[in-house]
């Protein structure tokens, strides 16, 4: 469990309104970040006494934050055999891949249409801070990457709606990582594919704007489906 020791150091103490994490915030999002990017394997127990030492935190923080886990899906609690990484498998990548492509295309429809100056700058200057980090390691990136995509959804005008697109977004992270391990990823040409939806949804083009974004989701699918073979 030694995997994500740096992320839990090195993680911020201090929230967006300068507040101090608790031990419980930062247990979690260490071991959150060690089980989307696959440094905790699928499957993997975790023991609570492990990780107390790897987090360098008690017991109760390391509980709770398993707990919030669970509720995001990216944990699994077994009845007395206590808690593991939530396991991977293709059924349920081609369901997490068929309710992003739905819930999105609506939230990015709505978006679209009720499009203001100030979402447009939004997503433009998210799409910018994006498109610089490429080549960055995935702690400097990734959330960068995934700004751009929320900031898509974000005018949307439904905050449930942004908040299972959120869940669904880290559910299916997981399978991302293994996509990208892929050497036929590297010929994918994932930076036009994002500049495609930019441009679509800041000219307003509902249609071709959440095609390429359907799209875009679907290729991602075609690399995993050489990386897994888990029906």
């Amino acid at each position: 469990m030694d995997v994500f020791r740096e992320a839990y150091r090195t993680n911020p103490v201090k929230t967006n309104n300068g507040t101090t994490q608790s031990t419980t915030q930062r247990a979690y999002t260490a071991l959150r970040e060690a089980i989307i990017t696959g440094a905790i394997p699928p499957g993997e127990r975790l023991k609570v006494e492990e990780l107390k030492g790897s987090l360098s935190t008690g017991a109760s923080p390391v509980r709770e934050a398993l707990s919030l886990l669970t509720s995001d899906q990216l944990v699994e609690r077994r009845d007395q055999r206590g808690f593991r990484a939530a396991s991977m498998n293709r059924q349920q990548f081609e369901e997490i891949l068929k309710l992003r492509c739905q819930l999105e295309e609506w939230a990015l429809g709505d978006s679209i249409k009720a499009a203001d100056r100030a979402w447009e700058d939004k997503l433009v200057l998210a799409h910018h801070h994006m498109a610089k980090a490429t080549g960055q390691p995935s702690d400097v990136a990734e959330p960068l990457h995934k700004n751009f995509h929320m900031a898509l959804l974000s005018g949307c005008g439904s905050p449930i709606l942004l908040r299972f697109c959120d869940q669904l977004y880290d559910l299916n992270i997981r399978y991302r990582y293994l996509a990208v391990r892929s050497k036929s990823y590297e010929t994918r040409n994932v930076a036009g594919e994002h500049q495609g939806i930019l441009d679509a949804a800041v000219n307003g083009d509902v249609d071709s704007a959440t095609s390429k974004l359907t799209e875009h989701y679907q290729n991602t699918g075609l690399f995993l489906a050489e990386l897994l073979d888990l029906s």
